[in-house]
């Protein structure tokens, strides 16, 4: 395959890839291309070209330039005007280059020729038919290829040489030209150029039947033009006013008679000239009325008279939602501010918490309690940015974005706009929305808010936006720096008992169409199905649960068995079927090695109870119960704080080496996390090591530390309730949370007692028995 190395100037093409037998005339501007070009010409004419990778390169390396390209003759040299030399090149072999032997001023290169590597003369031959025959059934369909050409390429007998003269004649991309040109087996190459020419032909027969159909499109649409135009000089001679020109009339009248601002009404004028200069079968024509039309449906200075009174405010959040007194109370204290400054200016209120906690239907009482109209957008699942500023009217089917189409809605321009899951938007190669969400929520921007659609500013300075959010991790630090956050963390159970009582079943009777007297569901009943069949922080489960148990007793009174279903403790299963969940109790007696915690979910509170069992071994500490890193650390922490302390807690010196620990929390299948439960974990740990037992009607919670001291936590007034319910009448907190007990309702708080602590040996001194191995 290797003939001959030699050393050659290297002339770069950028778009271009001359192959053997080509001649080929060429521009060269380049003062490395010149001074290689001049090298050439110095010796024997000869030069290398090879393809550049890239096009927009200028200044290519040896790793830009493909390795494989063509020795050539320079036949003709002619400088232009513009600088630029124009040379006339003959392609004569391939050729590799081995290595870069000059770089700085020209390219010189140490090139190996390659020969063709021919195969059995059969094959060859059968394969250069096959060619010739696509080659002038392409020239057929194409019809910029003349029939010399296809003459002249039938009398080459060599099926190399064949191949690259056809590769030349070819419209091919330069990755396809440079794959045969590096083809040297002629077999393979000739295979390769059939399967090419096969596919281009097919391209170009979709091609030409598309062409066909544009042309026969356009010839229609110019036939209802000429109709169209002979339509409306016949009306126009009968006097009649239908068509497009009463259209036109009537969309002027409305622009005159609108509400919009002398800049808008001068905009929608210039466009209704244009609307009725271009053709009705034009679809510019359909682009401009729907812009005029989405002019006229916005509002430009229609608003509503805010009767913002504290007094009815408050009256109308409390018959809405019960509890979340904190939450109504930030609510009340920003609209009061509201009404002293007569401006809507200042941060924009973000609703934060779990699903089903009344977030939306807060932000509906706001527009109540002030007399606004409401408008809802939903940004869950937005990643595109033309979805908050419009689409431009350039693209087909555009549009304006959600906060235009939701200001159409509201038809005032001072409603209250709910910006719901803002927390849900994304980005990625489309735009990043959150961006595009700044100028709206920006006070000092959004006066002026630009709609790509509209292109008119327009004013949003007199709506209030309130946001509402699962996640405030999610939302980006830009936009959060823009909102208030009022977190509402859910609702107790005596909480959701009311809420029960008081709106859901009395909603769902209605829903369902029964009355009062049909149906009546006891507190032991709704409190059970509270605390076995939901789990949530929110209260849409619990809504479910009480539709099920109408939708039941709707179908017992239709058919006839009773007129009047009562639902008790016991038989609320008849149903609902079993309970689905259980939920923490007290341990019956006072036990050695378990001790009772407390844990704050996303679904309110719950007791936790953790095990420590000790076996002889060397010292491994093993914890089970699929607990997370920090919960493994405050276990890690609470061994180390003990192995310290043994002396102190009676507990022999060296336990760590004679036994091996297993610290277990159940509900193995639940991952939990948190360092709340590091003083329950130390109260374990002692009990299993001492032998005295933990008082059974004691739960705790704290974070610990290596020297003992107890952290305060979060979620106190959830780990109360479920202390509560599990039966639980005194509870371990840290000291610091003091001020967090009068957050739990007082029924609650009358029926616990609360022991502060502020070290460890406090805990053990309130929830160990004074002797060993003592219980009830």
């Amino acid at each position: 395959m290797t003939n001959e190395t030699k050393e050659l100037p290297l002339l770069p093409l950028r778009g271009l890839l001359v192959l053997p037998s080509m001649v080929l005339h060429l521009d060269v501007g380049r003062d490395k291309s010149v001074a290689a070009l001049e090298k050439a010409m110095m010796d024997d004419s000869i030069i290398f070209l090879a393809a550049q990778k890239k096009v927009s390169l200028d200044d290519p390396g040896p790793q830009d330039i493909y390795r494989i390209g063509t020795l050539a003759k320079v036949k003709q040299m002619l400088k232009l005007p513009n600088g630029t030399i124009r040379v006339l090149v003959e392609g004569l072999n391939r050729g590799q280059i081995t290595r870069f032997t000059e770089e700085k001023d020209e390219f010189m290169v140490e090139i190996e020729e390659l020969a063709d590597e021919h195969g059995e003369n059969n094959e060859e031959e059968a394969l250069m038919r096959s060619l010739l025959r696509q080659f002038e059934q392409y020239i057929n369909v194409s019809q910029k290829i003349t029939k010399e050409t296809l003459a002249t390429v039938s009398d080459i007998d060599e099926p190399g040489r064949l191949a690259d003269l056809v590769t030349s004649h070819l419209s091919l991309k330069l990755k396809d030209k440079q794959e045969i040109l590096e083809m040297v087996n002629v077999k393979q190459r000739l295979q390769h150029l059939v399967k090419l020419i096969s596919n281009e032909k097919k391209v170009l027969d979709i091609e030409k039947k598309i062409g066909q159909r544009v042309k026969t499109s356009m010839e229609k649409t110019q036939k209802e033009y000429y109709l169209r135009e002979q339509l409306k000089a016949i009306q126009k001679e009968l006097g009649e006013k239908d068509g497009k020109n009463g259209e036109v009339g009537q969309l002027r009248e409305k622009v005159e008679n609108s509400d919009m601002p002398d800049r808008i009404v001068e905009v929608a004028m210039k466009e209704l000239d244009r609307y009725e200069k271009v053709p009705q079968s034009s679809a510019e024509s359909s682009v401009i009325r729907n812009y005029i039309e989405w002019l006229l449906a916005l509002p430009w200075t229609n608003k509503t008279q805010d009767t913002i009174e504290i007094d009815k405010a408050q009256e109308i959040l409390d018959v809405d939602h019960y509890g979340l007194e904190k939450v109504k109370e930030r609510i009340l204290e920003y609209l009061a501010v509201q009404k002293l400054t007569k401006s809507i200016k200042g941060p924009i209120l973000c609703l934060v918490g779990p699903p089903g906690v009344g977030k939306t239907s807060l932000a509906k009482s706001i527009a109540r309690s002030i007399n606004r109209n409401f408008v809802r957008i939903s940004l869950g699942g937005i990643r595109d940015d033309a979805e908050i500023r419009g689409h431009r009217r350039t693209y087909i089917g555009a549009m304006p974005g959600r906060i235009i189409q939701g200001m159409k809605k509201a038809e005032t321009v001072n409603p209250v706009f709910l910006l719901d899951e803002i927390d849900k938007m994304a980005s990625d190669f489309r735009g990043d929305p959150s961006s595009a969400m700044l100028e709206v929520l920006d006070p000092e921007q959004n006066s002026n808010f630009s709609d790509h659609f509209i292109e008119e500013t327009y004013d949003l300075s007199n709506v209030l936006f309130v946001a509402t959010a699962n996640y405030v991790n999610n939302i980006p630090g830009p936009l959060l720096d823009r909102m208030e956050l009022i977190s509402i963390a859910g609702y107790t159970e005596v909480e959701k008992l009311h809420i029960a009582k008081e709106h859901l079943l009395p909603k769902q009777l209605k829903e369902n169409g029964l009355k009062k007297g049909n149906l009546q569901v006891r507190d032991d009943a709704l409190l059970k199905l509270i605390r076995t069949y939901t789990r949530e922080a929110g209260v849409r489960g619990l809504e479910r649960q009480l539709a099920t148990i109408c939708r039941k007793a709707a179908k017992i009174i239709i058919s006839g068995d009773k007129k009047r279903v009562i639902v008790t403790e016991k038989s609320i299963e008849d149903l609902l079927g079993k309970p689905l969940f259980r939920y923490g109790k007290m341990e019956e007696r006072n036990q050695v090695g378990a001790a009772t915690g407390l844990a704050f979910t996303a679904a309110g509170g719950d007791t936790l109870s953790i095990e420590v069992s000790h076996y002889p071994g060397k010292g491994k500490l093993t914890l089970t119960g699929k607990l997370g890193d920090v919960m493994q650390e405050s276990a890690q922490a609470a061994f180390s704080y003990i192995r310290s302390r043994s002396d102190e807690l009676n507990i022999d010196s060296d336990f760590y080496e004679k036994y091996d620990i297993h610290i277990h929390v159940p509900e193995g299948a639940t991952p939990k996390d948190g360092p709340s439960a590091g003083i329950t974990m130390a109260t374990a740990l002692v009990s299993a090591l001492t032998g005295r037992a933990v008082k059974k009607e004691v739960a705790m919670t704290g974070e610990i530390t290596l020297r003992g001291r107890v952290l305060p936590i979060g979620g106190l007034k959830e780990k109360s309730l479920s202390a509560h319910r599990a039966g639980i009448t005194t509870i371990i907190i840290p000291e610091e949370n003091e001020k967090d007990i009068e957050d739990i309702p007082k029924s609650v708080r009358d029926d616990l007692t609360f022991i502060e602590v502020n070290h460890l040996d406090q805990v053990l001194k309130h929830a160990l028995m004074e002797e060993k191995n003592e219980s009830n």
